[in-house]
């Protein structure tokens, strides 16, 4: 049954990438107009070979690229991924792992903040309601307007852009250990008092395991932000990162580049949530 649903929802991807390819296909498809201009410059072409005189062959310039150009570009950026030429000119792998790279440390940083922190505020309704104004106030200022105080104080572009993610993943995962740690069973509390075990194991041994899946769940959307935040950042300070590429390529007016700069960033980001949600069935529990 489980086999046959994968197999059945994977023929319905299937169906609805054909349909998008192909609607792109048809969407960019030359016009009548393209068609006239066409044969005017091979027109063109053959009286300028008439009068002994070269031509260069018209390229096709401006408009959405179609899928063909889509696909020579991405076998391209995927045939040669680690080239560097220079500060402005490097291949998509090594982009791509300035950009893990930043998304990790932060993610690391926030994680080794939050969760402590997440648990002292579940277990302590005095501190939580202490501190629960300060996470309120901090929680919705957009990570991005943190970025001219990093630049200011940090003056070093990569250390902000991880300060960036520091934040953004910070306050998910601090927000969901803290509920997942406050709604461990009174039970298995109350039996681990009863044996007298200590507060230090109680919490490693009862409430980080009953606490596990609701930890991973804000770290799933504390990567996901993550991930989405990087590329706005890279963005605006530059530099190198996937986020870096795909404003250079606009630059070049590389349409198709962009195009596949944004699709590896929602494969890469899926890819990373696949990972923790592995990790997530890996520690939830059946009560």
């Amino acid at each position: 049954m489980h086999a046959s649903l994968n197999l059945r929802a994977t023929l319905v991807s299937l169906l609805l990438l054909l349909l998008v390819v192909g609607a792109w296909h048809l969407a960019t498809l030359p016009t009548s107009a393209g068609a006239d201009a066409a044969t005017a410059s091979a027109a063109d072409a053959e009286y300028a070979a008439l009068m002994g005189k070269s031509v260069e062959a018209p390229k096709r310039s401006g408009g959405f690229p179609t899928p063909l150009e889509f696909a020579s570009a991405a076998a391209g950026h995927l045939a040669h991924p680690f080239y560097d030429n220079g500060p402005n000119d490097k291949g998509i792998g090594i982009q791509l792992g300035y950009s893990l790279a930043r998304v990790g440390i932060g993610f690391l940083l926030a994680a080794v903040v939050a969760i402590p922190v997440g648990f002292v505020l579940g277990m302590s309704p005095l501190m939580q309601r202490a501190l629960n104004p300060y996470v309120q106030i901090l929680k919705p200022i957009s990570p991005l307007a943190w970025m001219p105080l990093a630049l200011y104080t940090i003056k070093d572009s990569s250390l902000s852009g991880m300060f960036v993610i520091f934040i953004c993943a910070l306050w998910p995962m601090l927000m969901n250990t803290a509920f997942g740690v406050a709604s461990v069973r009174r039970d298995w509390l109350n039996v681990a008092r009863t044996l007298e075990v200590g507060p230090l194991r109680t919490a490693l041994c009862v409430i980080l395991p009953a606490a596990a899946p609701t930890i991973l769940t804000g770290m799933r959307i504390s990567m996901g932000i993550a991930w989405l935040v990087i590329v706005a950042a890279e963005m605006l300070v530059g530099g190198t990162g996937i986020g870096y590429f795909v404003w250079n390529e606009w630059n070049n007016l590389s349409l198709t580049s962009v195009l596949f700069a944004i699709v590896l960033i929602g494969v890469v980001g899926m890819l990373l949530d696949l990972v923790l949600g592995r990790l997530q069935k890996l520690v939830t529990y059946v009560e």
